[in-house]
């Protein structure tokens, strides 16, 4: 996920994070905790929605509409005065769209893992929500990306394409489709925070890069 990856690992990641953790009142270390985790769950529930025309037409009407990018061009002001309730409006959207019925199971199993509280970790995906489509609406443009079925190839390659990230999405898709607990939260928690499983650069140093754990 070397995309996802250069964008927590860059100036505008570290933002977010101070930015978030100013917002909700947690600690740095934590805030850095729950995105890196967070970050590549939307991003694979953005996926798997887009393996249907319906959900990748949405999503490419999404970004040409809104979400190009600019977003990421004004952090410091974003959080400079407090989030703006727009923002967190369409991060509620967003969220809502990608996952769903799922959205309360995601927030409440990050929450379990990381310690915590889900409220914090709600506001905290719905800040985090549209800076990542925004992300991905910059990508799109730069990649001159035009069809459904190039969307969701970008999603993969964002995702980086190796078997690493292979299983990383199958698990991702069996929690978002999983009637269960969310225990599977632990497998991708320990993919995402592991840097001993993956190769130098995958998403298991996220943490480890940035944040110095």
């Amino acid at each position: 996920m070397s995309g996802l990856l250069d964008l927590i690992n860059s100036p505008i990641g570290q933002q977010l994070v101070s930015g978030v953790a100013g917002q909700t009142g947690q600690s740095s270390n934590k805030t850095a905790e729950v995105i890196s985790m967070a970050m590549p769950l939307l991003m694979g529930a953005m996926k798997k929605n887009t393996t249907s025309t319906e959900g990748a037409q949405g999503l490419m009407n999404a970004l040409n509409s809104k979400h190009d990018g600019g977003i990421l061009d004004n952090l410091t002001g974003l959080f400079g005065g407090g989030v703006d309730q727009s923002v967190m409006d369409d991060g509620a959207g967003i969220l809502g769209h990608i996952l769903g019925g799922k959205q309360s199971q995601v927030e409440n199993a990050l929450s379990s893992k990381t310690g915590m509280d889900s409220g914090s970790v709600a506001q905290i995906l719905k800040i985090a929500a549209p800076i990542l489509m925004g992300y991905l609406g910059r990508q799109q443009r730069q990649q001159n990306i035009s069809s459904p079925e190039g969307l969701n190839g970008l999603l993969g390659g964002l995702m980086g394409g190796n078997a690493a990230a292979n299983k990383q999405q199958s698990l991702i898709e069996s929690f978002l489709d999983s009637d269960g607990d969310g225990s599977i939260i632990d497998d991708l928690a320990g993919m995402v925070l592991s840097g001993n499983s993956q190769k130098k650069g995958g998403i298991g140093s996220l943490l480890g890069g940035l944040f110095g754990k």
